[in-house]
């Protein structure tokens, strides 16, 4: 339990016996998984529809909803497979478990959408531009466009009511910076450059009608492409720290100051780190000096007390290790 290394006294949180494979065992958020799974099968079918449309009138900003849809669903997977990934329980190797494996499944998802959505829906904008056609009677486009939306909204709207109840008081872009689960976040971006990218493809076919030219066709193709990088430069954007490593929101870091600030035994506390290793599994790591001439039975107490309240306070802090060292004595 305690260890005297250079005059500094360690002692982690060991004192509470956790056995080691339910480190990483913390509880996902089941809103992210409902959100996915509702998201992935939407997708599927609508992209399936939007190809059929795309063949039957030739229209490239179809097409490109199709593709921007198939990319989407195969994201949705690659999302799942992240929280399945991340739930595995910690090993000798990865003692703090997998939890980060979210945020690299996340910041692939951002990639993908760069480059496969934007990017081949800006190359199939940019070539009808150039080599436009003809298109044949665009009311099937109309009707699955109409599908769509009525699919695409449906999912939004649960993806914004699972949001908002984590959001709390923060509006939505304080809330993605704050937020710490990629998997909600990404959905909610795919489902709004969706509904985006629908009003788009929309507008692009109902110009190319009415004007009988089908360089609108190409251009709602681009912008659909321009909408998928922008969403995919915010996503890596916001994905990018967690991967690294973040530390846990600034009230979290000031709830765990104020704890251990209660003891009297305490003289100052030197810093405290914390370390995101997953959405619902936060490292915290402390350098307190203690009063001098403490026993070190004194010191072993308090540390307890903190960790335990620490812990009570913020369930997500699953590891306390703080390191307790001796007040420095003033010169004779």
């Amino acid at each position: 339990i305690i260890k005297i290394k250079k005059s500094r006294v360690i002692i982690n949180d060991s004192l509470f016996p956790t056995t080691l494979k339910y480190f990483s065992k913390f509880s996902m958020a089941s809103g992210s998984k409902k959100i996915i799974i509702a998201a992935l099968i939407g997708n599927a079918l609508i992209s399936i529809t939007k190809f059929i449309a795309a063949s039957m009138t030739g229209s490239s900003a179809m097409l490109s909803e199709g593709i921007h849809s198939v990319v989407d669903t195969g994201n949705q997977i690659l999302l799942l497979y992240g929280l399945k990934r991340a739930a595995q329980p910690a090993s000798p190797q990865f003692p703090f478990g997998h939890g980060k494996e979210i945020y690299l499944w996340s910041f692939v998802v951002a990639i993908l959408i760069f480059a496969v959505g934007a990017g081949v829906s800006i190359y199939e904008g940019i070539y009808h531009i150039r080599h436009p056609s003809a298109l044949h009677d665009p009311t099937i486009n109309y009707i699955v466009l109409g599908l769509a939306m009525i699919f695409e909204g449906g999912a939004l709207y649960f993806a914004l009511k699972e949001f908002n109840k984590v959001r709390g008081s923060y509006s939505y872009v304080e809330a993605v910076q704050r937020g710490k689960d990629p998997s909600m976040f990404v959905v909610l971006f795919e489902d709004c450059a969706a509904m985006l990218g629908l009003f788009v493809a929309l507008a692009g076919i109902i110009l190319a009608q009415i004007t009988g030219n089908s360089l609108w066709d190409g251009v709602a193709s681009v912008i659909i492409g321009l909408i998928l990088a922008f969403t995919a430069a915010w996503l890596a954007h916001e994905t990018k720290g967690l991967l690294i490593g973040e530390a846990a929101n600034k009230d979290i870091v000031e709830g765990i100051h104020k704890i251990a600030s209660k003891q009297e035994s305490i003289e100052k506390i030197n810093e405290v780190l914390t370390l995101h290793m997953g959405p619902e599994f936060i490292l915290v790591n402390m350098s307190i000096s203690f009063k001098g001439h403490l026993p070190v039975g004194n010191i072993e107490k308090a540390i307890e007390i903190i960790t335990k309240n620490i812990k009570e306070e913020f369930p997500i802090a699953k590891k306390v290790f703080i390191e307790a060292e001796p007040a420095k004595l003033e010169p004779n």
